[in-house]
């Protein structure tokens, strides 16, 4: 995961790069700040996707990305405790509306435990691990946000500079992953809690396996690219809604090769957390100003002299000023 996010960092100064040999350069001059910023966050993206991994392996791919929703709650607290941030009504809306869209999820997965692929006991645990690492996720958007406005930082280079940060810790663990013991947990013939030589024999000898990781490196590398891309240069609703779709193609997938059951209440659950997601982020604003009676009459503002006057605009010439 880290290594794709790190391809960004080479991505960005490949653009700069060429950026600099144009007659006429368009990114903008990058202004400075320390790199160690984004240390924090990349500490937070670690633990909490290494947190949700863990619970990835108790419980269903759909509830697993379904109930990452809830770290709209999350975010909603922390920018109001952190960023001076006031949450309008349909926010708050939107955060209980979430709430109850995970209890629904919640009892889908447990009720959906029949096929005995997981132990109801997993299941519980599973959730819970995910909701807790929304957490730290809530926190890392937190930081980003306020780091990447605050210095105008360009998206490949932020999301390369966590990448590196990220790697570069996660390799150093990687020695002594490889003498703790660990039991079953490890899942290795040593029973370690990381095998690094055993998992490259794996990488050699299974050639699926590399390309899995192949894809992984290069999903990542693009789609965290193209989230801080959409919410800098777009809006966070909009990528809302393509996380979303998201969403739908892991269920669909997921059902389509038979890896998990259908239940009606992940379709229920699903639609709660979808209206809680655009209750936050002020989707439903656009449709309410469509609405006949949210207009205003034509001639409620004036002239358009009058309007001008009331934005504050420039003072008509009057009796010869110039």
């Amino acid at each position: 995961m880290f290594l794709g996010e790190f391809s960004c960092l080479a991505a960005f100064y490949i653009l700069l790069c060429r950026d600099r040999h144009r007659a006429e350069p368009s990114l903008a001059p990058a202004q400075p700040f320390n790199p160690l910023l984004f240390l924090p966050p990349a500490l937070c993206d670690m633990t909490g996707t290494s947190i949700m991994y863990v619970a990835l392996n108790m419980t269903s791919a759909s509830s697993f990305q379904m109930l990452r929703g809830a770290v709209i709650i999350f975010t909603g607290l922390l920018s109001v405790a952190f960023l001076g941030r006031k949450l309008v009504p349909s926010q708050w809306l939107g955060i209980l509306v979430t709430m109850a869209g995970l209890v629904v999820v919640g009892l889908a997965d447990m009720l959906g435990t029949r096929d005995e692929t997981h132990k109801l006991s997993e299941v519980i645990t599973g959730d819970l691990l995910i909701i807790m690492a929304q957490v730290i996720v809530a926190i890392q958007m937190v930081l980003e946000e306020k780091f990447i406005y605050k210095h105008d930082v360009h998206p490949l280079r932020a999301v390369g500079t966590e990448g590196f940060f990220g790697f570069v810790i996660l390799s150093l663990l990687l020695i002594p992953m490889y003498y703790i013991p660990a039991g079953s947990f490890g899942g290795s013939p040593r029973q370690v809690l990381e095998d690094t030589l055993d998992a490259f024999c794996q990488i050699g000898r299974q050639p699926l396996i590399a390309l899995a990781l192949a894809g992984n490196i290069s999903s990542i590398a693009f789609f965290n690219f193209a989230g801080i891309s959409v919410t800098k240069e777009i809006s966070a609703t909009t990528r809302m809604v393509l996380d979303s779709l998201r969403t739908v193609v892991i269920w669909a997938v997921s059902l389509a090769v038979g890896w998990e059951t259908f239940h009606g209440l992940e379709i229920l659950g699903f639609l709660i957390l979808l209206t809680g997601a655009a209750l936050y982020n002020g989707l439903h604003q656009p449709l309410l100003a469509r609405l006949p009676w949210r207009r205003p009459p034509a001639g409620a503002l004036g002239s358009e002299a009058e309007r001008e006057n009331l934005l504050g605009g420039e003072r008509a010439p009057i009796n010869g000023d110039s």
